[in-house]
């Protein structure tokens, strides 16, 4: 006795429908996954307000060299008035 198997064409079918069928699940199973929504009580808190050591150490020398300036600035505005003066 010959065991009987199916014809070429029928295995083929088969193993296409298969693969059809676990495509279309794993297609169901993707498409049901949606991110959840972001939590709308209490608004994120903006990185720029967030202190860090590094924009402290950046922020450091260019508030003293704004204060500075400012120093200048008026040391500048006595001298000239003191030439003002002196030359009226």
């Amino acid at each position: 006795m010959t065991p009987s198997f199916p014809p070429a064409t029928q295995r083929w079918t088969c193993r296409a429908t298969a693969a059809w069928a676990g495509a279309l699940v794993a297609l169901a199973l993707v498409a049901g996954c949606t991110p959840q929504p972001p939590d709308t009580e209490r608004p994120p808190v903006p990185k720029a307000v967030q202190h860090t050591q590094m924009r402290d150490a950046i922020q450091a020398p260019l508030d003293k060299a704004r204060n500075v300036e400012a120093d200048m600035q008026k040391a500048a505005d006595t001298q000239r008035a003191a030439i003002d003066a002196q030359t009226d």
